[in-house]
């Protein structure tokens, strides 16, 4: 029997998926550098982003440098906590099939 409990739900996207592995492993990166790493669109990167930040797995911070928005992301506890289940579940899952 496979069990998939563990997975969370706002982790199916690639898109989320690939926002939190970035974040996991940078203290803060702002959306362009985001953009950069992923490949995506603005449109397409602040949909997952509002997402994410929506279940509080991910904190924003705007702030200006030389008058310029700056737009920073770092992971929330909640968020951590929530990504570290949803591997090791994917690990678990994995390791049954083998």
């Amino acid at each position: 029997m496979i069990s998939i409990q563990g997975l969370h739900k706002a982790f199916e996207s690639r898109i989320r998926l690939g926002i939190m592995s970035v974040l996991s492993v940078n203290e803060t990166l702002d959306f362009n550098a985001l953009k950069e790493y992923l490949e995506l669109t603005d449109g397409n990167l602040a949909s997952h982003l509002k997402g994410l930040e929506k279940e509080s797995f991910i904190a924003v911070k705007k702030s200006f440098i030389e008058r310029k928005p700056n737009t920073t992301y770092h992971i929330t506890k909640k968020g951590a906590r929530a990504f570290d289940e949803h591997i090791k579940a994917l690990e678990l899952l994995i390791k049954s099939q083998r």
